[in-house]
């Protein structure tokens, strides 16, 4: 379980981190936050990873026995699936606490802890983005920015190159569409103590305003200019975000959003229990047919289940299902899956039995 658990989890990781490098290389992220970000998400692909890694041990595992004939001469000698069935839980109940562990606890904060990291990334200004001596576009793609040396902070840079598309004039005239340029010696980003707001002051340097192809030009030496710096967009949508918040809160809430999150996060261990369930008698192969045979369809059943559940979630998340007919119904139907698979074969041997004695009786 171990072993497949740390492989999916490097397999997802390392697409989620391809992801976020891409981020940062385009400068939407800082280099220094992408291990927090990944740490922090950590618990959430873990969540959903062990009880597949399980799973999957199981499979190997048992599969390997059966391979190898050694359960067929347990079996021989008296170990019940039942009796196996009840090691199998052992190993299961582990994981299931953890798992509970990450669902209702750590995962959350995690969430939470990264969201509060792309806000702080995504409510940086465009020249906190800046790399010294390179052109820079805005993320509206409406003005250019260089600087020729930045300090430490991002906040003080020297040689400035502002270019802004719809920069103009004066009211009423007719270069409100035009090209402004601006260049300065000096600049650093400034917050005004009474509003709050940010501002790039720059010093010594001059603004041209026109438009391209015509002579008529504006140009205006400044010692001092203080431009105003677009405000750190609201991300109150996030904040009501059911997969961030405690699960303390989402116990008293009415939202359907929170009721779904809540049933997910007490759903996963019992994932855990009525994946146990199933692997123990799709484990079961013939030695001819090899120890892989089982593995497709079963892995096949589980991510039946696991969309299922998904799918049964977002039903919910609308708000017009009960997650006990939807994400509760659906851990039954599996479980009833699963314990058709456990008792068919004692009930399938009881008919040949009985068969064989009506046989016997009637010769």
């Amino acid at each position: 379980m171990i072993a497949v658990s740390a492989a999916l989890l490097l397999i997802i990781m390392s697409g989620r981190f391809v992801k976020y490098l891409a981020d940062a290389a385009s400068g939407k992220l800082q280099a220094d936050a992408l291990l927090a970000i990944m740490a922090f998400r950590l618990p959430g692909f873990l969540e959903l990873i062990l009880p597949l890694g399980l799973f999957i041990g199981f499979l190997l595992a048992y599969g390997r026995l059966y391979t190898d004939s050694e359960l067929t001469v347990m079996t021989a000698c008296g170990l019940s699936q039942r009796r196996l069935l009840s090691y199998s839980f052992f190993p299961a109940g582990i994981v299931a606490l953890l798992v509970a562990l990450l669902a209702l606890v750590v995962s959350p904060s995690g969430i939470s802890k990264a969201e509060s990291v792309f806000k702080a990334q995504k409510n940086r200004s465009q020249f906190d983005h800046m790399v010294p001596a390179r052109f820079q576009a805005s993320a509206d793609g409406d003005a250019v920015t260089y600087a020729e040396n930045l300090s430490d902070d991002r906040k003080s840079m020297q040689g400035v190159f502002i270019a802004e598309m719809g920069s103009g004039g004066s009211e009423g005239t007719d270069q409100r569409e035009g090209l402004g340029i601006m260049v300065a010696e000096h600049g650093e980003q400034v917050i005004d103590p009474d509003s709050g707001q940010r501002y790039l002051k720059l010093r010594n340097g001059s603004r041209y305003i026109g438009n391209p192809g015509e002579a008529n030009y504006q140009v205006i030496d400044f010692e001092y200019y203080w431009q105003l710096l677009p405000a750190a967009e609201d991300d109150s949508r996030n904040k009501g975000k059911s997969d961030s918040r405690p699960t303390r809160e989402l116990l008293g809430s009415s939202r359907s959003e929170d009721i779904a999150a809540l049933h997910w996060r007490i759903s996963l261990p019992v994932l855990v229990v009525v994946v146990t369930l199933l692997a123990v008698p799709l484990s079961k192969t013939n030695p001819r047919q090899g120890r892989y045979v089982q593995m497709i369809p079963s892995i096949l059943l589980y991510i039946i289940y696991l969309v299922c559940l998904n799918a049964a979630r977002g039903a919910v998340e609308e708000g017009g299902a009960s997650p006990w007919r939807t994400i509760w119904a659906v851990h039954g139907a599996f479980l009833l899956v699963a314990l058709t698979l456990f008792v068919w074969p004692i009930l399938r041997r009881s008919f040949n039995s009985q068969r064989r004695k009506r046989g016997r009786a009637n010769a």
